[in-house]
């Protein structure tokens, strides 16, 4: 008698579409309707791909967090990032940056000038990590890791290559230090590939991507804008293209985001920019907030004059 092929894939969640920030669209499976938090994993967005013209960009001017971990990741176009504690930096495609709130910043995300200047593509992704009670108030931090230092791993067939983010995949390690165990890897693939995720972690799988793929052992159907969430049952994770490439030449390429995690398993408490682990945790940053507490950053107007600016545009070119 055959085995039964477990079920890994619980479900599978279509993103819904919303404005950010200073009017950017996202993309966003995580949280939705049917999926609030998916411990230690608070949001996933999806930024794009959009083509802007010149003058049209938009970013996320001057805003606070505390008690959680952001990462960007960027394909295509970039950001430019200043915050409360003087850190600035210029996030090109292929960066990734993974900014530790902990205890409070303000922080500013904007186009390049380049982009905003002459226009051209984004494309990138923003994904919250919750940290434990303990390290909610640790000072902030910034790890931004050019693309040159972000490892690929290269299945022996050559049909799968991963960029290993956070994790690990085979003998490839991540260069990026998180607070729990992690795994954030860009799948992308033409073939077949069987990915072992540590035990105790759950998975999180998000088509960016056109092309169709096949996830989990009883191989459930993965589309574009779609987050499948999985319990591995102590399996690996099962990927395989299906969609034949317009010439023949073998399957068109399938490219995914892996997210797991070890669960925290603590209560949170969260609203807007803010997630702890009660609601007196909360109210106690709105009032560090509007007292200065997290600082403030030079040239917030022009920021905002720049967002406003480049929202009439649009309007005016009827993309709103």
């Amino acid at each position: 008698m055959a085995s039964k092929i477990p079920k890994q894939v619980s479900r599978v969640i279509t993103a819904h579409r919303q404005r950010e920030g200073g009017g950017f669209m996202v993309r966003r499976p995580l949280p939705s309707g049917s999926l609030d938090y998916a411990d230690p994993f608070l949001m996933l967005d999806h930024l794009g791909p959009v083509h802007y013209e010149p003058g049209e960009a938009v970013g996320a001017p001057d805003h606070p967090h505390r008690g959680f971990e952001t990462v960007t990741y960027v394909l295509e176009g970039g950001f430019e990032h200043h915050d409360s504690h003087g850190n600035h930096g210029v996030l090109s495609p292929g960066y990734v940056q993974w900014m530790t709130a902990g205890s409070g910043v303000i922080h500013s995300e904007m186009p390049t000038e380049e982009l905003l200047k002459i226009g051209g593509n984004f494309h990138g992704f923003q994904i919250w990590v919750n940290l434990p009670a303990k390290d909610k108030m640790i000072r902030p931090r910034y790890q931004d890791v050019p693309p040159e230092n972000i490892p690929w791993f290269e299945s022996t067939d050559k049909q799968t290559k991963i960029k290993v983010i956070a994790g690990e995949v085979e003998d490839v390690k991540a260069n990026i230090d998180t607070h729990t165990p992690i795994y954030f890897l860009d799948l992308r693939t033409t073939g077949k590939y069987s990915l072992n995720i540590p035990e105790g972690m759950d998975a999180m799988v998000y088509n960016y991507h056109p092309a169709t793929i096949l996830v989990g052992q009883e191989k459930t159907k993965v589309e574009e804008s779609q987050l499948a969430v999985l319990k591995t049952q102590g399996q690996p994770v099962e990927f395989e293209a299906t969609e034949e490439a317009a010439d023949g030449s073998g399957k068109k390429e399938a490219r995914v985001l892996v997210l797991a995690g070890t669960p925290i398993g603590e209560k949170i408490a969260r609203y807007g920019p803010f997630v702890m682990n009660t609601e007196d945790e909360l109210r106690q940053a709105m009032v560090d907030v509007r007292s200065g507490k997290f600082g403030e950053i030079s040239g917030s107007f022009e920021r905002m004059r720049k967002t406003d600016e480049a929202n009439a545009r649009r309007r005016q070119a009827g993309k709103e």
